[in-house]
């Protein structure tokens, strides 16, 4: 709003017949604000600013009572509360009032005591995910990470899922990586982990629970919504997601995994920046002979069976990757299991098919003699290894219905 005297003055020197742009040019203003004001819509008028509202020491502190209390944190509650008592204060002086109140809770929240273990006590585990080109294609790959607390040793392993079977497997593979057994594994509250986790009860997944026990590993479940409580672990995904895969493509799994391979040397030779030594040299001098000897490798691994209908082109599908099944069995339902190096195939209790297990997204693994039943008796069978992984390009679509030369006679024989 200009001031009136500036606006009795654009008034007389229209009376005096100057234009608009003379007028907006002589005064500074917009030509828009001098025709407002020569129309005489508005009446030049100063703006009032309100006085910034301030409650005294007495409600300054009732209000902050009623934030920690019933208003249970929410200012909007507190403005309320105080007008039912009679005093008069907006949300934004309430916010003002408890502003150090919500700093010193944040505070609270963020701050934290850095826990050390000893050597052999406890190993992290967590799974981190992230889009990686797989074979040309952008693929999900979900990378199982374990990492020993004291000396800070990691452990990568990829996969295309994380179910169940996949942390039995990623945290094998680490105890086999390792050497030894460190007392306890702290994992996350993934429902494949962990079934209920409340102030007074942690009940950990029975199957998962079972095969810990069988190694002799007791289970620790962090905080709920507080992954700090395995931050060395969380520390060693962001690493493995920032330095080994960023900016990588990779033809399929098994070169993504000899990349882990290599990196995992690299991440054990480099200095650590909060122990400020090589993870390699704290695990020989401390942690090595710390750990328990390994458990028997006779142990079952994976028990996890998938539900799976077998679709009409004779294949089930398992994590975008399509295994075959023998054609009789088309529309019914099998299991699928995955052992990490292999997939097989039940059928009421019976193995059916077993498959290596694809590497590249959408890949379709096949078995010729899977399809026997659905060939022409003059059809060339090309013989290939069962579960082989180049059975696909072996298993060639001239094997089905009819061979071309059957066309070519016809050809001939038509007038």
């Amino acid at each position: 709003m200009i001031e009136p005297e500036r606006v009795r003055k654009v008034r007389m020197l229209a009376e005096m017949g100057w234009g608009v742009r003379r007028i907006a040019a002589e005064v500074g203003i917009a030509r828009n604000t001098v025709r407002t004001y020569l129309r005489g819509h508005f009446e030049p008028r100063v703006q009032v600013r309100p006085i910034g509202r301030k409650l005294n020491s007495d409600n300054v502190h009732r209000a902050q009572s009623l934030f920690e209390g019933t208003a249970e944190g929410n200012a909007v509650v507190v403005a309320d509360l105080l007008e039912k008592e009679g005093v008069v204060a907006s949300v934004r002086t309430v916010q003002r009032v408890v502003a150090p109140l919500r700093r010193a809770e944040r505070a609270a929240e963020v701050a934290t005591v850095r826990f050390e273990t000893r050597p052999g006590q406890q190993l992290q585990i967590d799974f981190g995910e992230r889009r990686v080109m797989l074979g040309g294609q952008a693929t999900t790959v979900y990378f199982f990470v374990a990492t020993l607390g004291y000396s800070r040793r990691t452990f990568v392993r990829a996969g295309l899922s994380q179910r169940q079977d996949e942390w039995k497997l990623g945290l094998n593979g680490a105890l086999a990586h390792f050497g030894g057994r460190p007392e306890q594994v702290v994992v996350d509250n993934a429902r494949a982990l962990i079934v209920r986790h409340t102030e007074s009860e942690v009940k950990v997944n029975p199957a998962f629970e079972g095969f810990c026990v069988d190694r002799g590993l007791t289970v620790h479940a962090c905080q709920p919504y507080r992954a700090r409580t395995k931050g060395k672990v969380e520390s060693g995904v962001k690493y493995l997601k920032r330095n080994a895969i960023a900016g990588r493509h990779f033809a399929d799994l098994d070169q993504l995994h000899a990349h882990l391979q290599a990196w995992m040397i690299k991440a054990d030779t480099r200095c650590h920046g909060t122990t400020h030594r090589r993870p390699i040299d704290l695990f020989i001098e401390h942690e090595a002979q710390a750990l328990r000897p390994l458990h028997s490798p006779c142990l079952a691994v994976v028990s996890q069976r998938l539900r799976r209908r077998v679709a009409n082109d004779c294949y089930v599908d398992l994590d975008t990757i399509r295994y075959s099944v023998p054609a009789v069995l088309v529309r019914e339902n099998v299991e699928v299991q995955q052992t990490g190096s292999e997939v097989i195939v039940w059928y009421r209790g019976t193995e059916v098919a077993r498959h290596l297990q694809g590497r590249v997204r959408h890949e379709r693994v096949t078995n010729p003699s899977h399809f026997k039943g659905l060939m022409r008796a003059n059809a060339e069978v090309v013989a290939v290894d069962e579960g082989s992984p180049k059975s696909e390009q072996a298993s060639s679509l001239t094997g089905f219905g009819r061979d071309l030369s059957y066309y070519a006679d016809v050809m001939e024989a038509s007038p």
